[in-house]
C-alpha cells in the first residue's frame, strides 16, 4: 500500500499544475503585446461591399478607410483619401454634414447609434444607410478622434419620399427626448398612419416605434451617466422621464442595474 501512495506522489509532481482560467481582460493585454503593429481589421473591412468603415483623427481628418469608402468618393486609392476631412471628399451638402456630426462627436464624446441618413454614390445615385460613429480614446480617456461604419440599407420601405419622412421623424424623436413623443404626432408628421409608421421603424430596426423611442433615451442616458456629473433626477428629465423612479424602473429593465450603479461602475472601469 504504501507503494502506491509513493507512485501516487511521483505522478503528482511530475504533472503540470492546472492553471487558473485567463480573465478577459489578461488575455486581451497578452494578445495586443505580442502584435507585431496595431491591428485595426483594415484588411477585413476592405471586403465588404455595403459598408463603409472609417477612424479619424481629432481635426476630422480620415486616418483609416476601407475600400468602399474609396470608391465611394470616387477615388482610387486610400492616399487620396487619407488626411483629408469628410468636407473634402463628399460633395455638397453631404460633406459639410458628416463633417459637423464628426466635430459633434469628438467635442461632446457622444456615440452616435443606428442613425438614418442619405449618401450619395458615383453616378449621382441615392441611398440610404445607417451610421455608427464612436469617440475614440486616448490612454488618458480623452478623446482623440471618431470610429464609425456605414452600413446600407436594404429596405422595402416604398419611396424615396417614405425614406425622408421617417427620416424626418427620427430626427424629431432624438432633438426632442426630452418631451412627450405621442405616435399619433410622429405619425401626422411623416404623413402617415400610426401603424404603417410603426411598421417603417420595425422594417428598419426590428424595434416597435415606442421601443424605438425608449432605446433611444436609454442611450442618452447612458452617455449623461457616464459623461457628466448631473444628478440622475436630472438625467432623468433629460431623458424624458417625469420622475426619478420610473426613470429607474426603465433604465434597469433594459440595462440591468441601476442608474447610480451603472455610474459607479463606468467610473470604476475608467
Amino acid at each position: 500500500m504504501g507503494g502506491w501512495e509513493q507512485i501516487g506522489r511521483d505522478d503528482a509532481s511530475d504533472a503540470p499544475c492546472p492553471r487558473p482560467p485567463m480573465k478577459p481582460d489578461d488575455a486581451k493585454t497578452r494578445f495586443l503585446k505580442d502584435l507585431g503593429r496595431p491591428w485595426i481589421c483594415e484588411e477585413l473591412f476592405d471586403v465588404l461591399t455595403d459598408s463603409v468603415v472609417f477612424i479619424k483623427d481629432r481635426q476630422g481628418r480620415y486616418v483609416v478607410v476601407n475600400q468602399t469608402l474609396v470608391e465611394r468618393c470616387g477615388m482610387k486609392s486610400k492616399d487620396e483619401v487619407i488626411g483629408k476631412s469628410a468636407r473634402e471628399v463628399f460633395p455638397v451638402p453631404l460633406g459639410e454634414s458628416f463633417s459637423e456630426q464628426d466635430m459633434e462627436v469628438i467635442e461632446k464624446s457622444k456615440a452616435i447609434l443606428a442613425q438614418l441618413e442619405l449618401h450619395l454614390y458615383p453616378g449621382g445615385r441615392r441611398g440610404w444607410c445607417l451610421t455608427w460613429k464612436e469617440p475614440v480614446l486616448n490612454a488618458k480617456g480623452e478623446t482623440v478622434g471618431v470610429s464609425g461604419i456605414s452600413r446600407d440599407l436594404l429596405s422595402s420601405l416604398d419611396a424615396p419620399k417614405d425614406m425622408d419622412a421617417i427620416s424626418g421623424v427620427l430626427s424629431h424623436i432624438e432633438k426632442n427626448l426630452d418631451e412627450p413623443l405621442r405616435l399619433q404626432e410622429l405619425a401626422d408628421k411623416a404623413g402617415l398612419s400610426t401603424y404603417q409608421l410603426d411598421q417603417r421603424i420595425r422594417a428598419l430596426f426590428n424595434l416597435t416605434a415606442g421601443q424605438y423611442i425608449t432605446r433611444k433615451r436609454i442611450e442618452r442616458a447612458c452617455h449623461l451617466l457616464e459623461r457628466t456629473s448631473s444628478p440622475i433626477t436630472d438625467v432623468a428629465l433629460d431623458c424624458g422621464y417625469g420622475d426619478q423612479s420610473a426613470f429607474t424602473r426603465q433604465f434597469r429593465q433594459s440595462v440591468g442595474i441601476t442608474p447610480g450603479a451603472f455610474r459607479e461602475q463606468r467610473a470604476g472601469s475608467s
